[in-house]
């Protein structure tokens, strides 16, 4: 997901309104009604590290994983601006998450062990072959512990079929920069996958000049059936799915679920 580097400086102009506050409550929430001798999490995906420090302030000790070294420099930021008891609690390695394997500190040749692993913003639907997914997966098993459970989130194949993307504008500022972002998809239904097309134009209010960032995100929307198969092959199953933030079922119109796996 170097995509990602391009626009790591604007990543959190165009994402500050996002709830993150709700979301780490709300996996808190899934954290303590399906393990809640849980201390220990692996966030897989953890960009700019607003979910992982926001679950530290819950009382978990985080270690962030993410491939791109700008996000990580952000997250190290927040970190580092963080009381010293909340970042005591927090730790962030490069890699990316099809194959990092982390080590302890008391033995090279073990894996790091995680009461829970989590995957949030859609992360999971960024690995867009069967292969990337098991690869994805199969990091999760490597580092969690037994009776541990893995929480992400996707987009939802039913209702990314009944309700399509479209065409979408945003614009945001703040005291140095405009950005405009334009979100174009093309979809290909065969291979379950939409590939968002931006461009993101920044302004500089200073000097009146403007940058303009062109890249494509591709997607894939998942389906339970085809998540428990390829689950199925690393002794792992779905304990619980719902709406991203309500706990609803998911239908036709519920673009984000979330699942909690067991191991």
């Amino acid at each position: 997901m170097t995509i990602f580097n391009n626009y790591a400086r604007y990543y959190d102009l165009l994402y500050r309104d996002k709830d993150y506050t709700a979301e780490a409550e709300f996996i808190d929430r899934l954290i303590q009604q399906q393990a809640p001798n849980t201390s220990t999490i692996l966030e897989l995906g953890c960009g700019t590290g607003n979910h992982a420090l926001l679950l530290a302030k819950e009382g978990y000790s985080v270690h962030g994983v993410d491939l791109s070294a700008e996000m990580l420099k952000c997250a190290q930021e927040r970190c580092e601006r963080a009381e010293p008891e909340l970042a005591a609690r927090l730790q962030f390695s490069q890699g990316d998450l099809r194959q990092v394997r982390l080590v302890g500190e008391a033995s090279q040749n073990e894996n790091l062990k995680f009461d829970a692993i989590v995957s949030l913003f859609h992360v999971i639907s960024y690995q867009t072959t069967n292969e990337d997914l098991l690869a994805a997966f199969t990091t999760a098993k490597t580092h969690l512990k037994p009776g541990g459970i893995l929480i992400f989130d996707v987009w939802y194949g039913p209702a990314v079929l009944s309700d399509p993307p479209v065409v979408r504008i945003k614009r945001l500022e703040d005291s140095s920069i405009q950005v405009t972002r334009i979100a174009e998809p093309i979809m290909y239904p065969n291979e379950n996958l939409v590939d968002v097309n931006y461009q993101v134009f920044i302004k500089d209010k200073s000097s009146g000049a403007i940058d303009e960032i062109t890249e494509t995100h591709r997607m894939r929307y998942l389906f339970r059936t085809e998540l428990e198969l390829l689950l199925s092959q690393l002794q792992m199953y779905i304990i619980e799915d719902g709406e991203w933030l309500t706990h609803h079922q998911p239908g036709l119109n519920t673009w984000g679920v979330y699942f909690i796996v067991g191991n």
